[in-house]
């Protein structure tokens, strides 16, 4: 009878886990639920054995070898570990999910694993200190403002959300190599990468603005008031089209503009333009924040019809981080104006993508329609999922 129990037991955990191909009513598993079963799937099939560290894809190929790094000794060397951009996914992660349930264990994971990991790519060499794009161990590699902007947002978010003063300072220490990386050359900006001065990116410049309004609501500090004004003011006069709200890629030395729009550069530019208004009240930063979003709705859905005949507005096919670092603009805007249209298409589609979209290990495909698989999955795409889910938990 025991042995029955146990057996039936497990089979219900399998069924649980492993749903995506099985049609169940969209809200059967809570946002809470899908994040912590996806982050467990992440560190189950990523992690790197007796490390912290965690691998760039799955299934892991051997033959792979490093890219995009700084000194050419380092170009034909094993790529044995994520680089720091995707592994700085994790950070968001388990700090969405440490908002979403306020359970400690998150801390302990952050301050157990993440973070140790994490430091495995502070760079220490080059002053200012910084986190590098491939681990210290290995030959110097490329230091990218926008990776760091990303993990200086998280650390000054993990210290709202406990106080303790060690990630304020690790905030801080950040926010010093980002802010090494403006000068007076088109009228400011920040740099994308360290190494190769060519551009000033709304990548950096956009979450660059976040980053100092957040250090300012952290430290009262006004210093960090006006560095993120002046981060919003710049992208939005050198980036922005003046058509349509949405943010171009990059504007080069050179004066030519790249115009390419992705969803998370708007998207920060949305939560900049939120976080303005809450700090100051002006309402020309709400009504920017709501034609942001508009466009990006406007944008980034299109019209789908399932194979079932449910017709929704289904975010494009591209980048899922992209789209997560979106959610985190929808989600500021809407603490502020409770307009739930795109709080509700994101729940729409990522009910969908749950059922449609994850594999036999619990892992997602960037198809979020179900229609094409994905050879190797990206360890950045997995963590943006564990985050978008958690943050439409902390939703009312």
């Amino acid at each position: 009878m025991k042995r029955t129990c146990i057996f039936f037991s497990l089979i219900a955990s399998i069924n649980a886990f492993c749903n995506c191909d099985k049609k169940e009513a969209p809200n059967t598993v809570s946002n809470q639920e899908r994040a912590r079963l996806t982050l467990d799937s992440l560190y189950r099939y990523y992690s790197y054995p007796n490390t912290n560290l965690l691998r760039e894809n799955y299934p892991f190929d051997e033959s792979s070898t490093v890219t995009y790094l700084a000194s050419a000794e380092q170009a034909n060397s094993p790529n044995r570990y994520s680089y720091l951009w995707p592994y700085s996914g994790t950070f968001s992660a388990v700090n969405a999910l440490f908002e979403a349930t306020k359970d400690g264990k998150y801390r302990h994971l952050l301050d157990t694993k993440t973070l140790p990991g994490l430091e495995e790519y502070f760079d220490q060499k080059r002053n200012p200190s910084a986190y590098a794009s491939y681990i210290n161990t290995a030959p110097l590699s490329d230091r990218f403002y926008d990776d760091n902007v990303w993990l200086g947002i998280d650390f000054t978010d993990t210290y709202m959300m406990t106080g303790e003063p060690e990630y304020l300072d690790k905030a801080k220490l950040v926010w010093t190599f980002v802010a090494s990386g403006i000068d007076d050359k088109l009228d400011g900006g920040i740099y994308w990468c360290e190494q190769k001065k060519e551009s000033k990116n709304t990548c950096s410049n956009a979450p660059g603005s976040v980053f100092a309004l957040k250090l300012f609501e952290a430290t009262k500090d006004s210093t960090y008031f006006y560095s993120g004004k002046g981060l919003y003011d710049w992208t939005k006069k050198h980036l922005q089209d003046t058509t349509d709200y949405l943010y171009y890629d990059n504007v080069r030395l050179d004066g030519k503009t790249g115009k390419a729009k992705f969803a998370y550069n708007s998207g920060q530019m949305m939560q900049s333009a939120a976080l303005l208004y809450k700090l100051t009240k002006d309402e020309a930063y709400l009504a920017e924040a709501q034609n942001i979003a508009k466009s990006c709705y406007d944008h980034f859905f299109r019209d789908f019809t399932s194979p079932e005949g449910e017709r929704f507005k289904l975010l494009k096919k591209g980048d899922v981080w992209f789209t997560a670092v979106m959610l985190r603009g929808f989600v500021e805007l809407y603490r502020l104006d409770n307009n739930k249209t795109c709080i509700n298409a994101f729940a729409r589609n990522l009910d969908y993508a749950w059922t449609h979209a994850r594999d036999e290990n619990g892992l997602f495909n960037t198809d979020w329609c179900g229609e094409k698989k994905d050879g190797k999955k990206w360890l950045l795409t997995q963590a943006a999922m564990v985050e978008m889910y958690a943050r439409m938990a902390t939703i009312k």
